[in-house]
């Protein structure tokens, strides 16, 4: 039902992810993240919103993504209907993709980036965002809105796209939260929200905004 991914900025460290779906909402059910600890995709044909929080707190707690991932899932007798991915502050990731959703299933793997789909029109698609997000030279904020237009072409949700998002924590800026919930064209109605985020006013502005490394900034 869903195709997303998780990436870690080199130049930064900040943390982000990126998710579209068939469905309403991907950014409220699937993304979340906490500055300095880790990002998270819960998605699947019966996701668990719970799982997103849960796994990072594992993260938070010290554990690896594998480790982390598995302490999430292992309790939940549904999990063979559910897909998590999971990446630390480090760029280490992990992907479980439980054996009774929807084909095509689909996870990608690489050092700092992360992707994994559901219901997919194609076994390609997750390692197409990935690919679009290594080989873009962009912002962060771009090249995630890029592995997302990738993934699109190659086939992405095998329903089509309704709603899309992008999720990017970081503990020198404050969290950037883009969320298209319902549109005919979310990944360019994401676009539109992506350049007014980039605009010199807005970005300028932001930049003075407290922050977890600087509570007290202005």
């Amino acid at each position: 039902m869903t195709f997303s991914i998780l990436a870690r900025d080199p130049d930064t460290g900040a943390l982000g992810g990126a998710a579209a779906t068939g469905n309403l909402c991907v950014g409220g059910w699937v993304l979340r993240g906490k500055p300095g600890i880790g990002v998270s995709a819960s998605q699947g044909h019966y996701p668990s919103t719970l799982w997103g929080e849960e796994v990072l707190d594992a993260l938070a707690s010290g554990l690896d993504p594998v480790r982390a991932i598995k302490r999430t899932v292992n309790p939940d007798a549904g999990r063979d209907l559910r897909q998590l991915l999971a990446l630390d502050r480090l760029g280490n990731s992990s992907v479980f993709s439980g054996t009774d959703n929807v084909p095509e299933v689909a996870e990608c793997v690489r050092p700092g980036i992360c992707a994994g789909g559901n219901m997919l029109a194609g076994t390609d698609v997750a390692e197409a965002c990935v690919d679009a997000v290594l080989s873009n030279s962009d912002s962060f904020l771009w090249r995630l809105l890029s592995g997302l237009i990738a993934g699109a072409e190659a086939g992405g949700d095998a329903r089509g796209l309704m709603s899309a998002a992008i999720l990017i924590v970081a503990e020198d800026f404050p969290p950037i939260d883009l969320r298209v919930d319902f549109d005919q064209d979310p990944l360019k109605a994401l676009e539109v929200l992506v350049k007014r985020i980039e605009d010199p006013g807005y970005a300028s502005w932001a930049k003075k905004l407290p922050t977890k490394r600087k509570p007290f900034a202005n």
